[in-house]
């Protein structure tokens, strides 16, 4: 935290372009937008263009800040290469976990970096639970427990489609960080084996809940 990595730099300076000509052009915000009509007629590549875009500059700052703050930690225990490959596969597993959910809703759309963000806050909370998140930037809490609830909170938005907010894509993206992680890091098994147990705990309830139905 507090130095911007040169492929820090470069994600983010893409998502800018990309989201500032999103702004501009309402044509090319269309075409790389997730959209399920347009990917189930065959535009297979919004699954990963749409995670560049953003709804407005708010949506971006939120997304580059977390991903500012966590992306070191990443770099940092996993690589350069390491750290790219969380990032677009989160981004890719969060929009598929959002097109399963949502493949005969047609009139279903999404923008964002969200689902790659939050891969990369998961990944960073496995390689170093230790750490300390401000909630509300104000009360202080582990890291894991925020990934914890924070997982079982998009349970009930997925549910309950709470909001304006693509919950499922988040979701995907938590579970994209988590499963690379311990593919690339294993030695985690060992020196925070009780974290990945606890960090399981929600992916196996939505596993449970679509099982039953119930999601």
């Amino acid at each position: 935290m507090g130095e911007l990595n040169l492929v820090t730099l470069i994600i983010i300076g893409v998502n800018v372009l990309v989201s500032f000509k999103g702004f501009k052009d309402d044509s090319f915000f269309q075409k790389y937008k997730f959209n399920i009509a347009d990917i189930n007629r065959g535009a297979k590549y919004q699954i990963l263009t749409s995670g560049f875009l953003h709804v407005n500059t708010t949506h971006l700052l939120v997304n580059m800040l977390t991903l500012y703050f966590f992306a070191n930690s990443v770099i940092f225990f996993l690589g350069t290469v390491g750290f790219i490959i969380v990032y677009l596969a989160s981004l890719v597993l969060g929009n598929l976990l959002s097109y399963y959910f949502h493949k005969k809703d047609m009139h279903y759309t999404a923008v964002g970096a969200s689902g790659a963000v939050m891969g990369v806050l998961y990944s960073a909370i496995l390689l170093r639970p230790d750490m300390m998140l401000g909630l509300f930037f104000i009360i202080p809490i582990p890291a894991y427990i925020f990934g914890i609830g924070y997982l079982f909170y998009t349970i009930y938005g997925m549910k309950r489609q709470v909001g304006n907010i693509g919950h499922d894509a988040h979701f995907g993206g938590a579970v994209g960080g988590y499963l690379l992680t311990l593919l690339l890091a294993s030695w985690v098994f060992e020196e925070h084996l009780l974290m990945v147990l606890l960090l399981a705990l929600p992916i196996v309830f939505l596993f449970v809940l679509q099982k039953m139905g119930k999601i």
